[in-house]
């Protein structure tokens, strides 16, 4: 089904700069291999609590241990934390990505990881890996709830240097703004066809049309619509305005500049500029989009925006559309990055 709504995805994306994933996606469990082993702990959010939304504090994670974990005890491992797209699950990003498979195939090239995968759906289908009181601090969800439980039930690498970021779409998004806003945390990223990079803006028309969704309808609303209203309360909430607990980007008919300047607030490529030490903290960074995606010009333009400020960084564009090859990359280029940056034992 993802793959099948590539296309429909993709366009919405190059019109409205939203995440590009089917809603309610579902996927296979992938085969474990032998040696690797799948644990699925619960982990408390502190940084969600309070939450206006009434999003689960208790967060799913997928954690892929690698072969020698088990057989090994005295040795420790490098920790890549992978983060998912909108409107799909971490279990169900997961299972698509195939993540065990790809943790063995590293294993036999000679490098050995525990990969995470936080489950951050919301109740409009995603975190946008922000921080708000109306969707629940999600950003610091990841750089500190999720980093601690980690290393306090694991054998990690509990160092800054140990730690990698990735993510997909809103899950690329959630590297950039989590990477730049904790660099001491994670010691390389890499950004996989990053959505909601560059600033963004409405008309009239079509902010007085989120405005007018009723909250009861939201699911029902369309992919487009639900990522915009998913986006919102994300970037602009307020908490005297039930029951989006939102500011909408319409006031007195005409368009809200502060809301819209909340947003470019919350913009990857915005943030660059004022972000240059952070960026130049680490290790490396990394990202990619595919030719046929629509995303690659917002994602070539944060190339060109690292460059202009000479932050190295690899960049590449591959043949692909938004998901058709993400976990064969993640695989192939993702992971091996890591094995050249992250430290080991």
């Amino acid at each position: 089904m993802l793959k099948s709504l590539t296309t429909t995805a993709a366009a919405l994306l190059a019109l409205a700069a939203l995440p590009a994933a089917a809603q309610n996606i579902t996927a296979p469990a992938p085969t474990i291999p032998a040696g690797i082993t799948v644990e699925s702990p619960k982990v408390h959010g502190a940084s969600l609590e309070g939450n206006l939304e009434g999003n689960a504090l208790e967060r799913e994670v997928m954690v892929v241990l690698p072969p020698s974990y088990k057989t090994n005890p005295n040795k420790r491992y490098p920790v890549v934390y992978y983060l998912h797209g909108f409107a799909i699950d971490g279990r169900n990003f997961y299972n698509f990505m195939k993540v065990p498979e790809a943790v063995a195939k590293a294993a036999a090239a000679g490098n050995e990881f525990i990969v995470v995968v936080p489950d951050t759906l919301t109740k409009m289908g995603g975190s946008m890996y922000s921080n708000s009181v109306t969707t629940g601090n999600f950003r610091e969800f990841i750089a500190k709830d999720l980093v601690q439980y980690i290393d306090s039930h694991y054998r990690t690498i509990a160092t800054r240097g140990g730690r990698g970021l990735a993510g997909h779409s809103m899950g690329g998004y959630g590297t950039w703004v989590v990477g730049m806003t904790y660099p001491e945390v994670f010691d390389s990223i890499w950004a996989q066809s990053a959505c909601c990079v560059s600033p963004r803006s409405e008309t009239v028309e079509s902010a007085t049309a989120m405005a007018a969704v009723p909250f009861d309808k939201v699911d029902g609303s369309g992919f487009g619509m639900r990522a915009g209203l998913a986006s919102a309360v994300a970037w602009a909430p307020n908490p005297q305005n039930p029951p989006y607990y939102v500011d909408f980007p319409i006031k007195d008919g005409a368009v809200d500049p502060l809301v819209i300047a909340k947003w470019a607030n919350n913009s990857p490529l915005a943030m660059v500029a004022s972000h240059i030490d952070a960026l130049k903290s680490f290790d490396a960074i990394g990202a990619d989009v595919g030719d046929k995606d629509g995303l690659i010009r917002d994602d070539t333009m944060i190339h060109e925006e690292l460059t202009r400020f000479g932050i190295e960084h690899d960049w590449a564009v591959y043949a692909g559309t938004h998901t058709d090859k993400i976990g064969e990359r993640f695989a192939d280029v993702v992971l091996p990055f890591f094995a050249k940056h992250l430290d080991k034992q």
